[in-house]
C-alpha cells in the first residue's frame, strides 16, 4: 500500500508531500490545479517513459519519492531476489530525473536498474486512465488481459520451452532447404576451395623453413669464401695455420719440462686449444655449400613455393594455420551439405514430434484461457449492467491461430450496444463514457488477480455524469475492499464516496505558480464537493446537496 509520496522539482510542483490512507481515496482541483502531474510523477517512479522537460524550470533535477508498507510475501520475496532487503514488509522507492534526460532509482537506497524497477512496479501500482481505454480498442493487448485474470504462468512456460525448441529446428530445416540453385552453387565453391589449398600440400612451418633455406642460398657465395677463409686460418693453411702456431708453441714449451715449472699444465692447455680450434675449423668447413647443383634453381623454387602459399592466404588466412583451418571448415559445411538429405529427414521428423507438442500444449493454455473467458464475460456483463448498461452484451472471442511466443489463441473482445445488434469488435465503440464503464467493469474484475496493491484511476468519469457516475463510485469504492484505490477524478458524485479527500490546488509564491495537495477536513470537504456541483458561485443549496451526498456514502460504503 501507498503510504506517502513525496514530489520535489516536477514541473510546477516545487515540493509536495502527500500521506496517503487506506481504503478509496479522491483527487480532485480545479482544471489546471496540477492533478495530471501526480500521475506523471507516478509515472516516473514506476519506470514508464515520461519526457525530460517535466524538471521544472531552473532546477537540475526532480526526484519522486514513495513509502510503500504491508508489502505482500510474493512482493518481498521478489525484491530479496534481486538483493533489496525489506524489513517489516517496508519500501522506499526514489527516482531522480536529471534535466540532462538521465535517470537514477533506488529502493531502499540501494540503486536498482530500470527492468528491475519495472518488475517490481508492476507489482505495486497499476494506473489506468484514457489512455488505457484506448488500449481496450486495441486487439492485440486483449489476450494479455486474459492471461492477467487465469494466470497462466506454468502452462506458458512450459509450452513457451517447446515453442522455442519447435522453431530452433524449423530455422535449421529452412536453412537446409534454401534454394535448390544456390546449394549446388555452394558446393562447388566449396570444393574448389578444398582442391585449392589441398593442391599445394601445406605443412605448418614450411613456410619460415623456405625462408631461411632461400636466404642461405642466396648468399651462398659469402658463405663459402668465409667458411673457407675461417678453415684455412685455423687449420687447413698449407705454409702457416693457427693449429700449427700452437703446436710449434707446444713443442716450445715442452723442451722447458724440467726447468720451468707448470711446463707441462701449459702444454696440456695448448693442446686442448688446439683441439678447441680443428672442430671450430671442421665446422666452419661444414658451412660451405658441398652440393654441385645449381643454387639459382633451388632459389626458384622456393621462391615459386613461398609465393603459391602466399596467394592462399591472401585468399583464406593470414597464416598457413588460418588457411588449413579454412581448409576444414569447408571440408566440414561440404560434408553437411552432402548428407543434407539424411540430416533434413531427422529435423523434419524432429519438426514433426515438436509441432505435436507444441500444439498440445497449446491446447492445454486454451482450455484454462477457455475457462477464464466464461468467467470474465460473467462477471464483466454483471458489472456493466450496474453500471446502467443492462443491455449491452459482453463477450470474448477466442479463435485459433498459428502457434506464437504466446500459444495458438487469439482474443477480442466484442461488444453489443444495443438490443437487437450483433457483437462487433471493441473498436466500434465510439462513446467516450461507455468505454470507461467497460475498462472500469474489466478492471475490476482482473485487477485481483494482477496483484498490484495500489490502483490508480485517472479521470475514469470522462462523459459519464450523474446516476452512472454514482454507480462508478460505488464499484470503486468496492474494488478498494481488495486494493487501495486512489481516483482523480472531475464527478462530485464519484469523489463524495470516497473515504478520503485531497484538494489538488495551484497557487503563487514569490511570483511562480506552485501546485499544493493537501487532505480536506469535513467542512473543506464539503465546499469542495459543492464546488464541483455548483456554478460560479457556491450556494448554500450546493452544500447542502454535498453534505447530502456524503452522507449517502455512510450507508454505501457499508455495502
Amino acid at each position: 500500500m501507498l503510504t506517502s509520496l513525496q514530489i520535489e522539482n516536477i514541473a510546477v510542483i516545487r515540493r509536495v508531500n502527500v500521506e496517503f490512507r487506506p481504503g478509496f481515496s479522491a483527487l480532485t482541483g480545479e482544471t489546471g490545479a496540477g492533478k495530471s502531474l501526480l500521475i506523471d510523477s507516478l509515472n516516473l517512479l514506476l519506470g514508464n517513459r515520461v519526457s525530460r522537460e517535466l524538471v521544472r524550470t531552473g532546477e537540475s533535477k526532480a526526484t519522486v519519492s514513495a513509502v510503500f508498507e504491508a508489502l505482500s510475501e510474493p512482493l518481498v520475496a521478489e525484491l530479496s531476489e534481486m538483493g533489496v532487503s525489506c524489513e517489516d514488509g517496508v519500501l522506499l522507492l526514489q527516482k531522480t530525473l536529471f534535466a540532462d534526460g538521465k535517470s537514477q532509482t533506488r529502493m531502499n537506497g540501494q540503486i536498482v536498474t530500470q527492468a528491475m524497477q519495472r518488475k517490481i512496479a508492476g507489482m505495486l501500482v497499476s494506473i489506468h486512465g484514457q489512455s488505457d481505454s484506448q488500449k481496450l480498442l486495441q486487439k492485440s493487448g486483449h489476450l494479455s488481459m486474459v492471461d492477467a485474470y487465469c494466470k497462466p504462468d506454468a502452462e506458458l512456460a512450459a509450452y513457451r520451452e517447446i515453442y522455442h525448441a519447435y522453431r530452433e529446428v524449423e530455422a535449421k530445416l529452412a536453412a537446409l532447404s534454401a534454394d535448390a540453385a544456390e546449394t549446388l552453387r555452394r558446393k562447388e565453391m566449396l570444393r574448389y576451395q578444398i582442391a585449392d589449398i589441398d593442391a599445394l600440400k601445406l605443412r605448418e612451418g614450411e613456410e619460415e623453413a623456405a625462408e631461411k633455406e632461400r636466404d642461405r642460398l642466396l648468399n651462398l657465395e659469402k658463405l663459402n669464401q668465409n667458411a673457407d677463409l675461417a678453415y684455412r686460418a685455423l687449420t687447413g693453411g698449407e705454409k702457416i695455420n693457427a693449429a700449427a702456431l700452437v703446436r710449434r708453441a707446444g713443442s716450445a714449451i715442452s723442451a722447458l719440462s724440467g726447468i720451468v715449472d707448470g711446463a707441462e699444465e701449459l702444454v696440456d692447455r695448448l693442446a686442448r686449444v688446439e683441439s678447441e680450434l680443428t672442430d671450430i675449423s671442421e665446422t666452419a668447413l661444414s658451412f660451405a655449400e658441398s652440393d654441385a647443383g645449381d643454387p639459382t634453381a633451388r632459389i626458384d623454387r622456393l621462391e615459386a613455393r613461398l609465393e603459391a602459399i602466399s596467394k592462399l592466404k591472401r585468399k583464406y588466412g593470414a597464416t598457413i594455420a588460418e588457411v588449413l583451418a579454412f581448409r576444414n571448415r569447408a571440408a566440414g559445411e561440404l560434408e553437411l551439405i552432402d548428407c543434407s538429405d539424411e540430416r533434413r529427414d531427422e529435423l523434419e521428423a524432429d519438426c514433426k514430434r515438436l509441432r505435436g507438442e507444441v500444439e498440445a500444449l497449446a491446447a492445454k493454455l486454451r482450455e484454462k484461457r477457455k475457462a477464464a473467458v466464461r468467467e470474465i464475460t460473467a462477471q464483466v456483463t454483471e458489472t456493466l449492467a450496474f453500471l446502467d448498461m443492462p443491455k449491452v452484451r459482453f463477450d470474448i472471442s477466442l479463435s485459433s491461430c498459428e502457434p506464437n511466443e504466446n500459444g495458438a489463441d487469439e482474443a477480442e473482445f466484442l461488444i453489443a450496444s444495443n438490443p437487437g445488434e450483433p457483437l462487433l469488435p471493441m473498436t466500434k465503440i465510439a462513446s467516450g463514457g461507455e468505454l470507461s464503464r467497460i475498462m472500469l467493469a474489466i478492471r475490476s474484475v482482473i485487477n485481483d488477480r494482477e496483484g498490484a496493491e495500489t490502483v490508480v484511476f485517472d479521470e475514469i468519469d470522462t462523459g459519464i455524469s450523474g446516476k452512472t457516475s454514482r454507480k462508478i463510485g460505488i464499484k470503486l469504492l468496492q474494488t478498494a475492499k481488495t486494493a487501495q484505490v486512489l481516483c482523480v477524478t472531475h464527478s462530485a458524485q464519484i469523489a463524495s464516496l470516497a473515504d478520503t479527500h485531497y484538494l489538488v490546488s495551484k497557487t503563487e509564491r514569490e511570483g511562480r505558480s506552485e501546485t499544493d495537495v493537501r487532505e480536506l477536513e469535513s467542512d473543506e470537504r464539503v465546499e469542495e464537493i459543492a464546488r464541483i456541483l455548483g456554478g460560479i458561485h457556491i450556494t448554500e443549496a450546493a452544500r447542502e446537496a454535498a453534505r447530502e451526498m456524503i452522507a449517502e456514502y455512510r450507508k454505501e460504503g457499508t455495502l
